[in-house]
């Protein structure tokens, strides 16, 4: 499986993949160098106007919920019915649900066109499968764990692979269910890596028709080349160039020497 996993990081870096990003104010400068450093091309464009016609260039599509407003969630609405209508692969950051109605009233109107790919921590995650949670600003107040009998419930309702974030990150669909031990609690002090782990998902989704696979290999890329990162780190400020560092220059023996990575059939 590791084979398979570095062969989709390979295919990133060979075929470029234009990825649509409708994120953030926090995080925009930051997710599209991860894109950049992946080997994919980023487009950030959030006008209504011209959604439809970006969506349709684009091989996948990413929605943020991070900064919420008006004519942002217009935009997303547009984006993501595009993305359905055009049969393009598009995934869901629902940063912050539960913590407020605008986000539960967004998410709810964004499910329905059924994301590919849900992506969020264990309090987005229960928020959105309308379990006990509690959301504190964006951070989770709850284990990836925590979260799993949410994440089944979200793919059986809308058909998605769901990727529960935290110190250990889990990745399931219907039938199988990857348990990934990487990454650093340094990672935690720098704004914004989640959603540009999101994004990176996006990029393996635009290449991938298994969207769970495409899913492991992205979130397997972005923990360990974290974990990897904060060994040249002293400390966020110096974590967020090495990240992009490591994103760019990971080599297939770092890859298959200290990826930790259990993968299972559901039972």
């Amino acid at each position: 499986m590791k084979e398979q996993l570095w062969e989709l990081i390979l295919s990133v870096r060979e075929r470029s993949p234009l990825v649509h990003n409708i994120t953030n104010y926090v995080v925009m400068n930051n997710t599209a160098n991860a894109l950049l450093a992946i080997g994919a091309s980023p487009i950030m464009a959030h006008a209504a106007e011209e959604t439809d016609e970006i969506v349709s260039i684009c091989q996948a599509t990413v929605i943020n919920i991070g900064t919420l407003d008006q004519a942002w969630i217009q935009s997303m609405l547009l984006a993501a019915q595009s993305a359905r209508e055009k049969n393009k692969p598009w995934i869901l950051d629902p940063v912050g649900a539960g913590a407020s109605q605008l986000r539960n009233q967004t998410v709810q109107l964004l499910l329905q066109y059924k994301p590919d790919v849900i992506r969020g921590n264990a309090s987005e995650i229960l928020s959105l499968a309308n379990m006990t949670g509690t959301t504190k600003g964006v951070d989770s107040t709850n284990e990836s764990t925590e979260a799993i009998q949410a994440g089944r419930l979200l793919n059986r309702t809308y058909g998605s692979t769901v990727c529960i974030s935290g110190q250990t990150d889990i990745i399931l669909d219907s039938s199988r269910i990857s348990y990934l031990y990487n990454g650093h609690p340094l990672m935690q002090q720098v704004t914004g890596l989640g959603c540009s782990a999101t994004a990176v998902c996006g990029a393996f989704l635009a290449i991938e028709q298994d969207t769970y696979i495409a899913a492991v290999a992205a979130m397997a890329l972005f923990s360990l080349s974290g974990e990897l990162a904060q060994q040249h780190a002293a400390g966020p400020g110096s974590l967020q160039v090495e990240l992009l560092n490591k994103l760019y220059n990971i080599t297939e023996d770092e890859f298959f020497t200290h990826l930790k990575l259990d993968m299972h059939e559901q039972v």
